[in-house]
């Protein structure tokens, strides 16, 4: 499975033959879309109560006004599906995309985040829309039948993800949550990397898919990597891709990171064992001293309030490897 949401700017990169997102053998839980303007902060035009209508957020596809609490939120983004629950908001949503698999109560659709039907959403009834990127103008496509809709991004930074979870709480009335959210969020990833020792410099390889693709420290991965003082291997690749260069195993090889974290273990059965049949890579250090972690794929590949998982793998690898 590919980088879910953030690896998005593979989508352009990789158009079509990565399913438009970066995925990594055929797993696409994704959404996100590379360059698309981060949203900014929410901004309410009635009280900050969290339940007053109408509000206005600047989404990715600028200033949205919702009239009146949504009831019937149709989300086309696994990421914003597992955020407007994070933030209250599971009641309202009636319709999921068929990439949303978290939490596992969601109303999981046929409907495509990658392909986008006006018609089929339209069929669903829905009083608000949540995409992460506007393909094939589907935005325009909503709007003119008089649905609103709100484009949440991938995220390039921590606090863009935390801007879309202010967004998502304001845009069904739940601001109050989703402010709880993110002050949650904050003060466990502080914790966590505070924690991290960081007196030797490891280095490592976080792996998107078998090609092998990986993040460098300039993607919203390689950020939150960053955090816990880690020295990204992929940083020193020949063509950064936009961020998420396509690596020779040799590169690796030479590189002998440290610390292997694996992002395509569901999609792909990637473990240490399958990577140590790799030619070369037997004699990687990671391999030879145990320090291969294996990661929840679609953990790695979203920018919601699972994030926060993700930090607490990679804080327990580093506390592990410095021991």
């Amino acid at each position: 499975m590919p980088l879910e949401d953030f690896v998005s700017p593979l989508r352009t990169t990789f158009a079509g033959a990565l399913l438009g997102v970066v995925v990594l053998a055929g797993c696409g839980q994704t959404d996100g879309t590379a360059g698309a303007a981060p949203s900014e902060s929410a901004t309410a035009s009635a009280p900050a109560a969290g339940s007053a209508f109408p509000v206005t957020v600047q989404a990715g596809n600028g200033a949205v006004t919702i009239a009146k609490r949504p009831e019937r939120i149709v989300s086309l983004s696994p990421t914003a599906t597992e955020t407007l629950y994070a933030v209250g908001a599971g009641s309202q949503v009636t319709a999921v995309d068929d990439q949303s698999n978290y939490p596992a109560e969601v109303p999981k659709t046929s409907l495509s985040g990658f392909k986008p039907n006006v018609e089929a959403i339209v069929e669903a009834k829905p009083d608000l829309v949540v995409l992460s990127n506007d393909i094939d103008n589907v935005v325009a496509g909503l709007t003119k039948v008089g649905v609103p809709v709100i484009v949440e991004p991938a995220a390039n930074t921590l606090d863009e993800a935390y801007d879309e979870i202010i967004d998502l709480g304001a845009a069904t009335g739940n601001a109050e949550k989703a402010a709880e959210v993110v002050a949650g969020m904050k003060r466990e990833i502080d914790q966590l990397a505070a924690a991290a020792p960081k007196d030797k410099k490891l280095t490592y390889y976080h792996e998107l898919d078998t090609t092998p693709y990986a993040a460098t420290s300039t993607t919203f991965l390689g950020q939150v990597y960053g955090l816990f003082g880690l020295v990204n291997v992929a940083d020193k690749a020949p063509d950064a891709a936009g961020g998420y260069p396509k690596l020779s195993a040799e590169f690796v090889v030479k590189a002998d990171p440290e610390l292997i974290f694996l992002g395509d273990t569901k999609c792909c059965g990637q473990n240490k064992d399958a990577l140590a049949k790799r030619p070369g890579w037997s004699g990687l250090s990671a391999i030879k001293n145990d320090r291969v972690i294996e990661l929840d794929d679609d953990v790695a590949s979203r920018w919601g309030p699972r994030v926060v998982d993700l930090a607490k793998a990679i804080g327990e690898a580093v506390q592990k490897a410095a021991s």
